[in-house]
């Protein structure tokens, strides 16, 4: 009788072993999962989308964003796992123990997407007062996310959508240190809401920041700025800034001496990418590097 030699039994026992533990693998990704049947059941996989009550983890879509390239629109998969199919564990099985790829098919749905920017942003108050650098990463992941499944890839040519009153809920525009004490953004003035109003037939743009003075028995004021645009590609203007103005006077009077520095901080001049507009959200990019995010309003300027 012929022996096997001692090496040979060893690697056959870690073979076996191996296919053993492959037969029963799991594997996860972002998208969903398959689960992969022992050698007593079928050998094919079978897919499994993740249930509705398990919430997509924002941490992984953001994340997922990160380094990528903002021109890029087209999805690109966001995990990948090695997975064994199932095998009766003989040798010489045709099925064997093979290794596929498995992608996720895309980062998430838009409105997941939407929601995990929205958690981001709580408590930002825009950003205008400065974001921590692994917070500012986390909304830059999740932009790019949108932005890569853009479903109006030439705004320009689709200013109906951009048309309108849009609220400003976040922009790495900030206000710090001496300019936040200097402007009385500290204690004395409150900074409200910050609107848009696009006129598309007139080429016109109106911003309008609201301050609420606490100094001033809770006087309302706003500064307006008024800007012209035409288009310069499929997907950018260019905006030449026109007039701005101070209301009421008493709020005048209070940043008349630091007037050139508001409105170098809110000056709109240069150009605007348009990186993102549906029907409740616009995204842009500015020649600055600015980023800013705005939702639909009804409120008028």
């Amino acid at each position: 009788m012929r022996r096997v030699p001692a090496s040979l039994s060893l690697s056959l026992s870690l073979n076996l072993s191996q296919r053993e533990m492959a037969a029963n693998a799991v594997t996860f990704g972002l998208g969903g999962f398959a689960i992969k049947n022992s050698a007593t059941s079928s050998s094919k996989s079978r897919p499994f989308a993740l249930p509705t009550s398990v919430p997509l983890s924002c941490t992984l879509v953001a994340s997922a964003g990160i380094g990528a390239n903002p021109e890029h629109r087209r999805l690109q998969p966001t995990h990948m796992a090695k997975v064994a199919k199932g095998s009766s564990g003989l040798v010489g099985d045709d099925e064997g123990v093979a290794n596929e790829l498995v992608y996720g098919t895309e980062y998430g749905r838009v409105d997941q997407i939407k929601a995990c920017l929205y958690q981001a942003l709580d408590g930002l108050n825009r950003g205008i007062f400065g974001v921590p650098s692994a917070k500012k990463s986390e909304i830059e992941g999740l932009v790019r996310q949108l932005e890569s499944q853009n479903p109006t890839p030439n705004p320009t040519a689709n200013l109906g959508k951009v048309g309108g009153c849009w609220k400003l809920v976040y922009s790495t525009i900030t206000i710090l240190g001496s300019k936040r004490t200097k402007l009385g953004l500290r204690d004395f003035i409150n900074l409200g809401d910050f609107l848009q109003n696009i006129f598309v037939a007139q080429g016109k743009a109106v911003n309008v920041i609201k301050f609420n003075a606490r100094g001033l028995n809770m006087l309302n004021g706003q500064l307006t700025i008024e800007a012209s645009f035409r288009v310069a590609s499929e997907s950018r203007v260019d905006i030449t800034y026109d007039k701005s103005t101070i209301t009421p006077d008493q709020l005048m009077n209070v940043f008349r001496q630091n007037y050139d520095l508001l409105l170098g901080i809110f000056n709109p001049e240069g150009w605007l990418e348009i990186t993102y507009v549906d029907d409740t959200m616009r995204i842009g990019r500015d020649d600055k590097g600015n980023v800013f995010i705005l939702e639909r309003s009804k409120e008028e300027t």
